[in-house]
């Protein structure tokens, strides 16, 4: 139980990679708040209290964290988006700003005060590797705004480092979720995509979203108390 006593603020916990985590999260003995914006997707989160959230509304998120003060916010939410830079509108940048930057911003922005006066909190965002990390074909807006995600991350760790808050990034290579199989799908050939994404890893497989979780759950423990501020990379070798 190695979440025994702590409460626990999720976005994006429908599907993939935010599902995995409420439910390690509850069966590590956690009082889980589990949001995404479609709240159907959330049927089925058994232990947790599931809400609907569009971390875009930052009224409803503010209220949200407010009443539930979480010890542990886990920010979930993310877009990708597919095109180079001549092929990105600005209309896409500011979409996929909006989801996988000033949502974080505003919703540590919202749990930090009750952490400061608690003395003790635990922040993590699930960036990617392709980011500051490493750059991917197609994938120029996502990489920037994932790269800004991390730099969000560090500049939290900086500042509160002294009141007893840490704040890290989770970086996934590729990972089988749903959000990627409707990808692959799209492609109008779903196993020749597959096939390619596969051939791309070095690990010859993409990661399950419980190995992400484990992760998630290690960085919310007590046992993750000394590390705060990194970028932690789990990819299977992809940017190695």
């Amino acid at each position: 139980m190695r979440l025994k006593g702590k409460t626990v603020l999720i976005t994006a916990a429908g599907q993939g990679i935010g599902r995995a985590i409420a439910e390690a999260a509850v069966s590590e003995g956690a009082q889980v708040t589990a949001t995404d914006i479609d709240a159907a997707l959330l049927r089925g989160l058994d232990g947790a209290d599931c809400a609907a959230l569009d971390v875009r509304d930052t009224s409803a998120m503010e209220a949200l964290i407010a009443t539930t003060a979480p010890d542990v916010l886990i920010y979930c939410a993310g877009v990708v988006h597919n095109g180079t830079l001549l092929e990105a509108s600005t209309t896409d940048l500011h979409a996929a700003q909006a989801i996988n930057v000033e949502g974080a911003f505003h919703a540590i922005q919202a749990a930090l005060p009750a952490m400061v006066a608690r003395k003790q909190g635990s922040i993590i965002a699930i960036s990617s590797v392709v980011s500051s990390i490493m750059g991917a074909p197609g994938r120029c807006v996502y990489g920037m705004t994932k790269a800004a995600l991390i730099g969000l991350m560090k500049s939290v760790a900086t500042d509160y480092v002294g009141t007893g808050i840490r704040c890290n990034c989770i970086c996934p290579g590729t990972v089988m979720s749903p959000s990627l199989k409707q990808r692959l799908e799209a492609t109008g050939d779903y196993e020749k995509a597959k096939a390619a994404f596969i051939s791309r890893q070095p690990m010859g497989r993409m990661a399950e979203p419980d190995e992400i979780a484990e992760l998630a759950v290690y960085l919310a423990s007590d046992a993750s108390a000394y590390m705060t501020g990194q970028a932690v990379v789990i990819d299977g070798g992809m940017s190695s």
